[in-house]
């Protein structure tokens, strides 16, 4: 397969700048001054993003977008408008006008003539009562229930728009096109669908783009950041930034500048493809992408090329990103060393409810005792475990300062060896993730350019012709039974997992056949639950994926209501992939021989 030369221009080289809010400052202009590239976009918006720009908002109007992404398009946009490089981003979060306005002033200052677009309409939060008078529901994607159900504070409530709001900007020449609450993918769709001019029902085309944002929209990742392989990346000085050279049939190549650390390979690729997904037909305002039908190809040099990717028409719904007030929480975290580390646990927690009240008396109580050390120990550290406690309560004065200093005063009266971890600010309050799915003929589009606004409908609202594209299930051969050698499960696979919502993914791919076929009758719902205990209790879907030889694990509830209110250390389930790494099984040899990490 010929590998396409930077100058052809039946290609779309989007680059992101940008895996979440707090990324790489330096990164746009990297990603505009080391090679060649069409459009620039960066990815800012995760479910606790949203609460945090909500906060900012509420101090200050003009607020609610995210600033550092203006001194990044001061930093290029002199040459994004000379390389006809356009830029292309989420990062007007709750306030896209005036993120929109913010660079207006940019562009005015530096005496560049730029045409600005913004859209929005992804707000819902001004129409929950007209919603809700309409007969309307916001049903929660894991329960059901509706939102209107709810008696807690709706903080706030946007729907993922789609890609041809972009679409529609880039065709009317806009510069630089400022989003609000798009699918993270949305950002790569919509370029290369004015690029290539695709149509709504394009569908295996933007299945293909909608995988190549996936794959791109966080950043390093897919060059080898959180790779669980880590020794194969040559350095991660200087990590590249990820770029896809978008074709007009949506395959693409993902690859980076030259020059730049990281690793772009099979398994990078492989390992981004599985974060934070559930089903393998990925769910999108514009198209339903099947990753199960898709082929990765590795071309060496940094390229990988991912082709075939089937598409269907998108369902009725948008999904809505809500966050709702849940109320106040203090976690307090007591060192416990040396020996009966469980018979302390219990005297601290103990100590504690006697003081501040009985553990019904709040509205929820989460103890973890923390298993860190270790017997016949070799230092300090290595000795001591610690005891978690996080407590929630609708009453800041419950959970404030009062509860630290009830537990302050056991200091010299409880434990031996008492001293404690600085824990975060007493009776925070706490936001709670409510996915929810609302029916697309609620959502439109609004398009602002050159002082004009433009309607755009989603696609299922155009009484287009259903498309579905039916996988067919790959019989996978058991592997013939042999001698096994006890291994930690990463020295053979790879993993890498993610939150969605109170939920968690965890995906694992296999290096080879054998090693897949090993894998995919090993490692069944009940065999992960036998592995990770602490999971065991939570509604675990498993979803093959033979094409990319991977399995993928949809835990259910695992991070209760969401990161921002989760009381588990790892919140955002990143280290879950990792954890599970870290068990050992027992595998065949002849898978084992050669392919150890």
């Amino acid at each position: 397969m010929d590998v396409k030369s930077a100058g052809d221009n039946d290609i779309l080289r989007v680059a992101n700048c940008s895996g979440f809010y707090g990324d790489r400052l330096s990164a746009a202009k990297e990603m505009v001054d080391d090679g060649p590239i069409d459009v620039l976009t960066g990815d800012y918006l995760a479910e606790l993003t949203m609460a945090i720009l909500a906060n900012q908002k509420s101090k200050n109007a003009s607020m609610g977008y995210v600033g550092t992404f203006v001194k990044q398009v001061r930093q290029v946009l002199a040459d994004c408008l000379e390389k006809n490089i356009k830029i292309v981003t989420n990062a007007g979060g709750l306030n896209p006008r005036a993120m929109a306005d913010a660079l207006e002033g940019v562009a005015k200052e530096l005496g560049l003539p730029a045409k600005i677009a913004y859209i929005d309409g992804d707000d819902l939060l001004p129409r929950l009562d007209q919603l809700k008078e309409s007969g309307e529901t916001l049903s929660n994607i894991d329960t059901g229930a509706n939102l209107f159900d709810s008696e807690r504070t709706v903080v706030t409530a946007n729907a993922y728009l789609g890609a041809w709001g972009i679409k529609e900007a880039l065709d009317q020449g806009a510069d630089i096109v400022i989003a609000p609450r798009v699918t993270d993918a949305a950002v790569v769709i919509g370029p290369a669908a004015w690029k290539f001019n695709w149509s709504r029902d394009d569908y295996d085309a933007l299945a293909g783009a909608l995988a190549a944002g996936h794959i791109i929209e966080c950043g390093t990742q897919a060059t080898g950041g959180n790779y669980s392989f880590f020794q194969e990346v040559p350095t991660f000085k200087g990590i590249g930034f990820p770029i896809a050279e978008i074709e007009s049939d949506g395959s693409f190549t993902v690859t980076k500048h030259p020059g730049t650390g990281g690793l772009v390979s099979t398994g990078t690729v492989t390992a981004q493809l599985l974060y934070e997904i559930g089903p393998p037909a990925y769910m999108n305002p514009d198209v339903i992408g099947h990753f199960d039908t898709l082929t990765i190809e590795d071309q060496g040099n940094d390229r990988v090329r991912v082709s075939g990717t089937r598409g269907s028409a998108p369902s009725s719904f948008h999904k809505v990103c809500v966050n709702q007030f849940g109320g106040f929480k203090t976690t307090l975290e007591t060192l416990l060393t040396g020996l009966d580390i469980e018979a302390k646990a219990k005297l601290f927690t103990d100590q504690l409810f006697e003081l501040v009240g009985r553990r019904e008396s709040f509205d929820s109580v989460t103890e973890q005792l923390i298993r860190s050390d270790h017997e016949d120990p070799s230092s300090n550290e290595t000795a001591t475990a610690s005891i978690r406690v996080t407590v929630k309560s609708s009453d800041q004065a419950k959970v404030g300062r009062m509860f630290t200093a009830k537990a302050t005063e056991l200091a010299l009266a409880n434990i031996p060896g008492f001293t404690g971890r600085p824990g975060g600010a007493a009776g925070a309050p706490f936001m709670v993730h409510w996915p929810a799915l609302i029916n697309s003929k609620n959502i439109v589009e609004y398009v602002h350019c050159d002082g004009q606004i433009t309607e755009v409908l989603p696609t299922n609202q155009l009484s287009l012709k259903a498309v579905v594209h039916e996988v067919k299930k790959t019989n996978i051969a058991p592997l013939l039974e042999g001698e096994t050698v006890r291994l930690p499960l990463g020295r053979l696979f790879g993993t890498r997992s993610g939150d969605k919502g109170g939920n968690a993914n965890l995906g694992i791919w296999a290096k080879t056949d054998d090693a897949y076929r090993f894998l995919f009758e090993f490692l069944t719902v009940e065999k992960l639950k036998e592995l990770l205990p602490d999971a065991a209790e939570f509604n675990i879907q498993r979803y093959d994926m033979s094409n990319i030889k991977s399995l993928n694990f949809y835990i259910e509830g695992i991070l209760g209501d969401g990161v921002a209110a989760s009381t588990r250390v790892d919140g955002q389930a990143k280290s879950l992939g990792e954890y599970l790494r870290a068990k050992y099984i027992d595998v065949p040899e002849q898978i084992a021989k050669g392919l150890t990490a």
